[in-house]
């Protein structure tokens, strides 16, 4: 009777494991599962009782055997049969809900790996476009500038390469690319363009790739620069942040070119990798962003 009523839970579950999903029809499923497991169950503890008393006591024949009174005999059969079955459908159950709950996250992971690369394939033809931009302006004024210019953008150029498939990058590699980059700009407005880095600890900290970049032209392109009205940029670590500052002097008109790429790109990628998420301060003729620095855990 037991091997009986366990192998009929396990092929009633196998039957509708593959007509129907617990997800999308939880109460049709149940409702379909134990009434099939419970009519099995009764078909087949009668049956056996039947012949099980046939076998046992010689005076009894199929003509003679009380066939209504062996109903009471399916009683217990059918009780046990109940906790048989929500076993299986627990089962059965908690075995789906695990593969879809598996399913949706992986297929939530590469959404947000997809978008993630999404941002940062950005990066690269943003750079580019803005630095030829640059040198572009730079042919007109001074062939050595330009010279000075195509070779610390070919060396720059190459960290851009380098973490283009990155996630995050140590904090001491994004600042090493920062001074570069200023360098770079340096040689475009000479004195005209200042700023001081100022980091107590990197070790362990982590930002999303060009971020600074992003600010720092962000502030270049959006701010007059002139030796009248020079251009001043601070970054410096408070606590767990990167506070990027500079003195706050925009354009009067606004460039023509311009890909709206920037700060809200750093923003989205945030979103995708922490629960942090960048800060802007508008004080006292200042624009400040706060970047918050990120632990990679192991």
């Amino acid at each position: 009777m037991s091997s009986t009523l366990s192998f009929g839970g396990f092929m009633v579950e196998s039957y509708f494991d593959k007509k129907m999903s617990w997800i999308k029809f939880p109460v049709k499923r149940l409702l379909l599962t134990v009434t099939t497991y419970l009519l099995y169950s009764f078909i087949a503890s009668y049956l056996l009782t039947a012949v099980f008393t046939i076998l046992i006591n010689d005076a009894e024949t199929i003509r003679k055997i009380d066939w209504v009174k062996m109903m009471d005999n399916t009683i217990l059969p059918v009780i046990v049969a109940l906790i048989i079955i929500t076993i299986f459908t627990a089962r059965s159950w908690l075995y789906e809900w695990r593969n879809a709950a598996i399913e949706t996250e992986q297929l939530r992971s590469e959404r947000l790996a997809g978008q993630y690369q999404s941002l940062k394939d950005q990066l690269n033809p943003h750079f580019l476009f803005n630095s030829l931009n640059v040198l572009s302006s730079l042919v007109y004024e001074s062939a050595d500038q330009s010279a000075a210019f195509i070779q610390q953008l070919s060396k720059i150029y190459r960290y851009v390469l380098d973490v283009q498939q990155e996630e995050l990058v140590p904090l001491s590699r994004e600042v090493e690319f920062a001074k570069n980059y200023l360098s770079l700009q340096k040689l475009r407005f000479d004195d005209s363009l200042t700023y001081t880095i100022s980091i107590s600890t990197m070790q362990g900290y982590y930002l999303p790739p060009l971020s600074l970049q992003l600010l720092l032209e962000n502030a270049i392109k959006h701010n007059v620069i002139s030796n009248k009205n020079p251009l001043q940029i601070t970054i410096k670590q408070e606590g767990e942040s990167l506070e990027v500052s500079n003195n706050f002097q925009p354009k009067q008109t606004k460039e023509i070119e311009s890909s709206g790429i920037g700060l809200e790109n750093i923003k989205k990628r945030y979103e995708l990798l922490s629960d942090r998420a960048p800060q802007i301060r508008e004080i006292e003729k200042a624009y400040i962003v706060i970047l918050p620095l990120l632990k990679v855990e192991k």
